[in-house]
């Protein structure tokens, strides 16, 4: 039997929605308030509806608003700290990849190979760790996503304040996005911008992908070509909106994959550059630039390619043009 720390028998908590927890996520909420809880079983109590909004059920996606009541049931908090379930590697790539921080928010270098956030079937991701590293932060939130496999620039907030005006900003398309990317094969063109509308779906295998149809969402990325090696190109991806794998599948729509991508690019192309050193897929967030919430000064912040791609860039061979 499990080791458990209580006072009291747990009991239904009923707590309001105040300003300071406004528009943030369901399941960011419970985990302040049920620290120490599996965010698996965190996720599970949600999809059961154990948790109400205003006695209904809701997603962990949904955004609280002031003056919502949620419904909490009882939950057995083991004795465990979230600190077993983060890597020691993800705590030192927080530590050094800080790009700027200021009172409202932080810019880090995302490391590859980590999500941004615990859900289900992740223990722990880039959030849980740095509310590790910083216990004396009293608040750190996601301002947006990245893939788990890309690396570079995360915004995240320090602030509720923060957390608003930066949401603003990227929701009105005034933050300039720039990643690196390696396509497969030799693109031919020198720029092209993508305009094709997005929309989720979920393969027969269960695997979530984004597909360009006409009754999707509006998608647009610039594509500008860099250096043109044998095999591959290196292009500067600007996307206009921030579509969920917007920069893969509008990559994958050229013909030209982005290497190493295993959901939209192709097996074959992948073993062969696999087999070259390339482990992960090749898709890096350069530079977040955006005018700051309080200065009004604008703000450009740049995270450097990882020195494994940069290596393996040198490997190939180019192609002058």
């Amino acid at each position: 039997m499990s080791i458990e720390e209580h006072r009291a028998p747990p009991q239904v908590q009923l707590v309001e929605i105040t300003e300071d927890n406004n528009d943030q996520r369901l399941d960011n909420f419970l985990i302040t308030r049920l620290k120490g809880v599996p965010k698996s079983r965190i996720y599970r109590i949600v999809r059961k509806g154990e948790v109400r909004v205003n006695k209904s059920r809701v997603d962990v996606k949904y955004r609280l608003v002031t003056g919502d009541w949620v419904r909490i049931p009882p939950v057995r908090i083991a004795e465990r700290t979230p600190e077993s379930f983060v890597a020691q590697s993800l705590k030192d790539s927080l530590l050094n990849g800080i790009l700027f921080e200021d009172e409202g928010f932080i810019v880090i270098n995302k490391p590859a190979g980590f999500a941004v956030h615990g859900g289900s079937g992740i223990n722990s991701g880039i959030i849980e760790g740095l509310r590790l590293i910083r216990p004396e932060a009293h608040f750190l939130e996601l301002v947006h996503r990245l893939d788990k496999d890309t690396s570079g620039c995360l915004l995240i907030a320090k602030k509720r304040s923060a957390l608003r005006q930066l949401h603003t900003l990227f929701r009105d398309d005034q933050v300039n996005k720039t990643y690196i990317a390696l396509l497969a094969g030799q693109w031919a063109r020198k720029k092209l911008i993508v305009n094709a509308p997005l929309q989720k779906n979920i393969s027969q295998g269960g695997e979530r992908m984004v597909v360009i149809s006409p009754s999707g969402k509006s998608a647009e990325t610039l594509f500008r070509r860099m250096k043109l090696f044998q095999d591959a190109t290196l292009v500067e991806a600007s996307p206009k909106t921030g579509r969920t794998h917007q920069i893969r599948v509008h990559a994958a729509s050229l013909g030209h994959p982005i290497v190493g991508d295993d959901r939209y690019g192709r097996d074959d192309i992948n073993k062969q550059f696999k087999a070259k050193g390339y482990k992960r897929m090749f898709l890096h967030a350069a530079t977040l630039a955006f005018q700051h919430p309080v200065s009004g000064a604008m703000l450009s912040v740049s995270a450097p390619l990882p020195a494994q791609l940069d290596q393996l860039l040198k490997q190939e061979t180019l192609i002058k043009i």
